[in-house]
C-alpha cells in the first residue's frame, strides 16, 4: 500500500472517529423528563448497623426523595450565606442550595454574573445534602434538616488576612444524644470540610450513620459542536481502589443498576464541563455508595459508616465537600487516589495518562510564556522535536517517492486495469531504489491518539476556559468567531497535499484526497480554536519540514524510461 493511501485512510478515520464523538454526544442527550425510578437493586440489603461498617442499602429517614422534599423546604431563618474569596454559598446545616463561584464569570462581559454550580433553581435543582439516619425507626434522627445554627450570626465572610471560616451547628436529640458538626472554609479553596462528632450524654445506646448526597436534575444541553458545554462527559462517577474511575451519564443513569458497592477511601462526584461537585467521605472509614432517580432528579450517594454510641461515648466522622472547578493544581493538593480523574480526559486510562502528560508539558510551557495560546504553540514544537526522528524518515521517504513518480506513471501506463502486475512492479521498484512505502506510517499512529487526547484536552481544561491568545482569539475553548485558524489550516492541508507523492492514485482517491482540506476546514470551524491553532501550528512546521526534506533529497525527477517501439 502507498503512502498517499495509508494517509487517506488515516484520515477519513479521524474524521469518522470525530464524527462518531459527536454522534455519540447528541445521542447521549438526556430526556426532557424522568419520572420516579424504583430499583430493586437499591433496595437490597447489606450488612450494617455495626461500628464502623454500612447501612442497609433501604435508608429509613434518608431516603433520596424525602431529602429532595426537604431541601426545596428549607425555612429562610435557617438559612446562612457564606462568603470566602473564591465561594459564595447559602447553605443551612444538612444542605448546601446555593454556591456561586467568585473567580470565574459565566460570559467574558465585564459585568457578567459568577456561574452557579449548585442552584435552588426550580427548572434544574442541584444541592450537596448531608445528615443522619438510623436502620431502627424508634431511634431519633436529626436527618438533613435537623441542624441548627449554633449562634444567631447568619452571615459569614472571610476578612482581609484571614484563614479560615468555621461555622458550627448542633443537633440535640431528645434521648441525650448530641450531634456536632462543624463546616470549614479555607482561603482560596474549594474544598469544604464538614466534621461531625457525636456524644452519646443519654442512658442508652444509639445507633445511626451519615448520609452524603449528590441531588440534581440535569440540565439539558444542545448536543452541537457549537455548544463547547456539550462536549465534556455530564454525569455521576466514583472511585474505589477495587474498581478505579467509573462513570455514568445522566442519560442512562441506571441502566446498568444502582450501583450498590461498599467503598472504602473512595469518592463520589457529579461532573459538568470545567466544573464539578465532590464528596470525599472520611479515608478510613466504609461506605455504601448508591445511585438513584427521583422525579426527574438523579442522584448518587454515600451511606455509612454506622455507629453504635454506647452511654458516656462519642464517634467522629469528616468528609469534604468539593464545589469549584476543574483545576489540576487545586486538586492534586486535597492527596486524593484517583480525584486528578474528575478532569475526565478519557475513559480509557491510556488516553487519560496521554491527556494528563499533555497537560503537564502545557502547564510547564505555561508557566514561562504566560499565555495558553503561546503554550499551545510551544507545546506543539516540543512535539515536532520529540518527533522529529519519526518525521524525518516520513519526508525523506515522501522524498523518494516524488523523484520516481514519473517511472510510477509510466507502469501505470504499462499495466493498465492489471492493478495486481502494477502492484507488483512498484513494489519491485521501492525495493531496487530501498524506498519504504510505509514510511510515512509510524509517524501518523503516534500523532493520532496524541491529537485525541490534545482535543479533550483543551475541550476540558477550566485553566483555558475564557484564556484569550492574541487578536480576535479571547477564548481558546470557543470556535474562532472569524474562522480565520480554519482558513489557513486549509490552505496548509492543501499546500501539503501539493507537496504529497500519489504514485498510481486512480481518480477516485485524487477527488476524495482534493476534498480533504474541505472537509478538515468545515469540521474545525467549530471546534474549539486552541485545537485549531496546534493543528495549524503543527500542519505548518510539517509543511515547512516537508519542504525541506523535499529539496534536500527529491532531487530531480527521475525520468521513465524509453521503450522500444
Amino acid at each position: 500500500m502507498n503512502q498517499t493511501r495509508i494517509f487517506l485512510i488515516f484520515a477519513w478515520l479521524m474524521v469518522a472517529v470525530l464524527l462518531w464523538m459527536e454522534w455519540g454526544r447528541e445521542k447521549a442527550a438526556p430526556p426532557v423528563t424522568q419520572t420516579t425510578t424504583a430499583v430493586a437493586a437499591a433496595n437490597q440489603t447489606v450488612p450494617g448497623a455495626t461500628p464502623g461498617g454500612v447501612p442497609g442499602a433501604q435508608v429509613p429517614g434518608a431516603d433520596a426523595a424525602a431529602t429532595t422534599a426537604q431541601a426545596t423546604a428549607t425555612p429562610a431563618t435557617q438559612r446562612v450565606t457564606v462568603t470566602t474569596d473564591v465561594l459564595r454559598l447559602v447553605l443551612d446545616g444538612g444542605r448546601v442550595l446555593d454556591a456561586e463561584l467568585l473567580q470565574f464569570p459565566q460570559t467574558k462581559a465585564d459585568n457578567s454574573p459568577p456561574v452557579r454550580l449548585l442552584t435552588e433553581d426550580a427548572a434544574h435543582p442541584y444541592s450537596a445534602i448531608s445528615g443522619w439516619a438510623s436502620e431502627d425507626k424508634s431511634v431519633p434522627v436529626p436527618g438533613a434538616d435537623g441542624f441548627k445554627l449554633v449562634g444567631d450570626q447568619r452571615e459569614f465572610v472571610l476578612a482581609d488576612g484571614q484563614k479560615e471560616l468555621q461555622i458550627p451547628f448542633v443537633w440535640n436529640g431528645p434521648n441525650g444524644v448530641v450531634i456536632d458538626r462543624t463546616l470549614t472554609l479555607s482561603r482560596n479553596e474549594y474544598a469544604i470540610k464538614v466534621k461531625d462528632v457525636v456524644r452519646n450524654q443519654g442512658t442508652a445506646p444509639w445507633n445511626g450513620f451519615v448520609y452524603r448526597t449528590l441531588d440534581r436534575s440535569p440540565t439539558i444541553l444542545s448536543r452541537s459542536m457549537t455548544n463547547p458545554d456539550s462536549f465534556s462527559f455530564n454525569g455521576a462517577t466514583w472511585f474505589s481502589t477495587e474498581g478505579g474511575y467509573e462513570r455514568r451519564a445522566f442519560a442512562d443513569y441506571l441502566d446498568d443498576g444502582a450501583l450498590n458497592k461498599n467503598i472504602t477511601g473512595g469518592w463520589l462526584a457529579m461532573l459538568q464541563h470545567h466544573f464539578f461537585t465532590a464528596w470525599i467521605p472520611q479515608s478510613d472509614q466504609v461506605a455504601h455508595y448508591v445511585l438513584s432517580q427521583n422525579n426527574g432528579r438523579d442522584q448518587i450517594e454515600a451511606r455509612g459508616p454506622a455507629f453504635n454510641v454506647a452511654p458516656g461515648q462519642q464517634v467522629s466522622s469528616e468528609a469534604r465537600l468539593w464545589v469549584g472547578p476543574k483545576l489540576v493544581n487545586q486538586i492534586a493538593k486535597e492527596d486524593v487516589k484517583g480525584l486528578d480523574r474528575v478532569v475526565d480526559y478519557s475513559r480509557f486510562s491510556l488516553m487519560a495518562v496521554i491527556g494528563q502528560g499533555l497537560f503537564w508539558v502545557l502547564n510547564q510551557v505555561h508557566k514561562l510564556v504566560n499565555n495558553w495560546g503561546w503554550a499551545i504553540v510551544g507545546l506543539v514544537v516540543l512535539l515536532k522535536l520529540v518527533l522529529y526522528p519519526l518525521s524525518a524518515v516520513q519526508y525523506k521517504s515522501g522524498a523518494k517517492m516524488r523523484r520516481f513518480q514519473p517511472r510510477i506513471a509510466q507502469l501505470k501506463e504499462r499495466y493498465g486495469d492489471d492493478r495486481q502486475k502494477f502492484q507488483t512492479a512498484m513494489m519491485e521498484l521501492y525495493k531496487k531504489e530501498k524506498i519504504n512505502p510505509m514510511g510515512g506510517c509510524l509517524p501518523i499512529l503516534i500523532q493520532m491518539p496524541i491529537f485525541f487526547a490534545l482535543y479533550w484536552v483543551l475541550v476540558e481544561s477550566v485553566e483555558l476556559r475564557q484564556a484569550p491568545w492574541l487578536g480576535w482569539i479571547q477564548d481558546l475553548t470557543a470556535r474562532d468567531p472569524y474562522f480565520i485558524l480554519p482558513v489557513i489550516n486549509v490552505a496548509v492541508m492543501w499546500a501539503t497535499q501539493k507537496l504529497t507523492p500519489a504514485p498510481g492514485m486512480d481518480p477516485m482517491q485524487q477527488k476524495m484526497m482534493q476534498m480533504m482540506p474541505i472537509v478538515f476546514g468545515v469540521m474545525m470551524a467549530f471546534m474549539p480554536s486552541g485545537l485549531v491553532l496546534y493543528w495549524v501550528v503543527n500542519g505548518g512546521l510539517g509543511l515547512l519540514q516537508q519542504w525541506w526534506m523535499t529539496k534536500r533529497h527529491g532531487g530531480d525527477p527521475v525520468p521513465a524510461i524509453a521503450t522500444k517501439k
